[in-house]
């Protein structure tokens, strides 16, 4: 029986679906069924194939006969072997095989265009439903488990889907087909035959039982090992610089080790159902050749009839080891499923509005009205925030690791909503808002920048799809990039991750800036905008920040308390709350907690300068 491992991230395997029944029909009901026809042709095909190829032995046994009484007559001298007839049967059991042939060959044909073409449907809706999803569900689930379900389930799905239902109508028609064509035989022969079968049952079963929780063990710690390599592979510099290599090791061994035994236990039971059930079709082997014997001394079957029993014997079993092995695909079939449509079926970001307050015209104006959050009901993050901030103005918020800064900005662009109170745009609480419609109207540069596998002008363009090749150049000479950008080899027509390998963090960064610059968006939001900058870049680039935000409000989530010397409003961020605000001047004359903060990175300067 075929293993579970195998495929794209060696992620197939049989564990057990919690749902089977309940989980077939919504796959049925919901995709299979839109596909019946093909389903239909797959089936009358199979069949056909089926039957074709069922008939042969016993016209193949009929050839045999008619040789053995020719060389029986031939020996008492009353004729000989009729080659003729032998000829005519051989060539119409080769056009039974060549019929049966191409009806295989249609119902293959047939089913991997429903199972490819239903995998492309699940892949689609897949890729639609991740940007349908709230950022909550990110927190709670790892990269690999996603990346799983849309690479190892959906291949598991299409291959198994492809392969189980050709089985099952195989299988079933294989195993009716030869029961008669035995029982047409003789009824002794086929009663052996029957006899052995709820032995070998029995035993399968006792086995599939067995091997069953080791492959929901080898899912869980296949799980375990992906996410681990995953982890250290995106974060392998950082596990070198901090000499994490042996620890990351060690876990990996362990994590490996497990899923070893529990691959190697459950691969061991489930081989071992090939060769108990030829064991037990030989013991039926011989009780066949031994009665087979006994009638053709009788007289009462022919030596031909004897030939093609037997080979229906030893094809009685395949049918039995054939469902044996689908009823394994259909488990990892529909577990691999149930994931799928557990995924489908997560809550997705509610649309609060549902004709949605339109953008145009606002102006900017953001008021925080006793914001409250926490990303769980336990752990309250934002406690009782509160600003007002006019058009235009340049708002910094700053504070240590931890208190809240990040938070706020997310909430304003509701990749999470307040738990308690409101933000308000202009006077319209950002509920009232599409989401779309409302992030619409930020610009925004992350700490981490990101960019996809495209052209450095389709980077740029990714926030304004519209934008012409000069108001690229623009918004690249802007951000201070352009010069770098003329320097590849293909200028902006340069593809990011193979002709600019050697692209630094920094550049990668003007390159983001660049972005925001073309979308010329209504609200910026900066945050730790030129942490991957050096001084001297930064210096040029906060020229053209300040350019782009007069006019615009502007949020700056700024570590280095120097870029936002200049801020109109700067918000002092402690636990959760603000706890002091004002201009840069009077903060430092308060004396208070910024004072500190800035006080502290001018002595760290000071100190990295000596």
């Amino acid at each position: 029986m075929p293993g579970p491992m195998g495929g794209p991230r060696a992620g197939h395997t049989l564990d057990k679906a919690k749902d089977f029944k309940g989980t077939t029909k919504k796959l049925i009901k919901n995709y299979l069924a839109k596909y019946k026809i093909g389903l239909i042709v797959v089936l009358i095909f199979a069949v056909g194939s089926t039957i074709f190829s069922i008939v042969g032995p016993k016209i193949l046994g009929n050839a045999t006969t008619e040789i053995f009484n020719g060389l029986v007559n031939k020996i008492y001298g009353t004729g000989g072997i009729d080659f003729g007839k032998v000829g005519t049967i051989l060539l119409t059991l080769l056009g039974l095989y060549v019929i049966s042939a191409l009806f295989s060959f249609i119902q293959s044909f047939a089913m991997t265009q429903i199972a490819q073409k239903l995998t492309y449907k699940l892949r689609k809706d897949l890729a639609q439903k991740i940007n349908r999803l709230p950022m909550n569900y990110f927190d709670k689930k790892t990269n690999g488990e996603v990346l799983s379900i849309i690479t190892n389930d959906i291949d598991t799905l299409g291959t198994n889907l492809n392969q189980s239902i050709t089985q099952i109508i195989t299988a079933i028609c294989t195993l009716v087909g030869i029961l008669i064509m035995m029982l047409s035989i003789s009824w002794q022969m086929t009663l052996i035959s029957i006899i052995v079968m709820p032995i070998g049952a029995i035993l399968v079963k006792v086995i599939v039982g067995k091997s069953q929780k080791y492959f929901k063990k080898q899912q869980d710690y296949l799980g375990h090992v992906n996410g681990q390599v995953e982890e250290v592979y995106s974060g392998l510099t950082v596990v070198k610089a901090f000499n994490g290599e042996e620890k990351a090791k060690e876990e990996f061994a362990k994590a490996n080790a497990e899923l070893y035994k529990s691959a190697w236990r459950s691969q061991f039971l489930s081989g071992l159902m090939h060769p108990i059930m030829n064991f037990i079709s030989n013991i039926g082997y011989v009780g066949v050749a031994v009665a087979g014997g006994y009638l053709a001394i009788q007289g009462k079957i022919t030596v031909g009839n004897i030939q093609s029993f037997i080979q229906y014997n030893k094809q009685f079993t395949q049918p039995i080891n054939q469902i044996a092995q689908v009823s394994g695909m259909l488990q990892a079939m529909v577990a691999a499923t149930e994931r799928i449509f557990e995924f489908l079926e997560e809550n997705e970001e509610v649309e609060t509005a549902k004709e949605g307050i339109t953008t145009d015209g606002l102006k900017g104006n953001i008021t925080f009205d006793h914001v409250k959050f926490g990303y769980n009901p336990e752990n309250i993050v934002i406690k009782d925030f509160n600003a007002s901030v006019h058009e235009g103005q340049k708002i910094a918020i700053v504070g240590p690791t931890g208190a809240g800064k990040s938070t706020m900005v997310k909430l304003l662009m509701r990749f999470y909503d307040v738990t308690d109170g409101a933000i308000l745009v202009d006077g319209h609480n950002v509920k009232d808002f599409k989401r779309g419609d409302l992030r619409q109207m930020f610009g925004m540069v992350l700490q981490d920048t990101w960019l996809f596998n495209g052209t450095i002008k389709d980077n740029i363009k990714y926030g304004r799809e519209d934008a012409t090749d000069d108001e690229v150049i623009q918004a690249a000479q802007a951000a201070r990039v352009h010069h770098f950008i003329k320097t590849l080899p293909n200028g902006y027509n340069s593809v990011l991750n193979e002709e600019t390998s050697g692209v630094s963090a920094g550049q990668k960064q003007l390159l983001t800036i660049a972005r925001v610059i073309l979308a010329d968006p209504k609200i910026l939001i900066l945050d730790e905008a030129t942490s991957s900058i050096d001084t001297r870049t930064e210096i040029e680039i906060q020229k053209a920040m300040d350019n782009l935000m007069k006019g615009r409000t502007s949020f700056i989530i700024a570590h280095r308390l120097s870029t936002i010397k200049n801020a109109d409003l700067i918000l002092v961020m402690d636990h959760g709350d603000i706890v002091e605000q004002g201009t840069h001047e009077e903060l430092l004359a308060k004396g208070g907690f910024y004072e500190k903060l800035y006080n502290s990175q001018f002595e760290e300067c000071a100190d990295e300068v000596k």
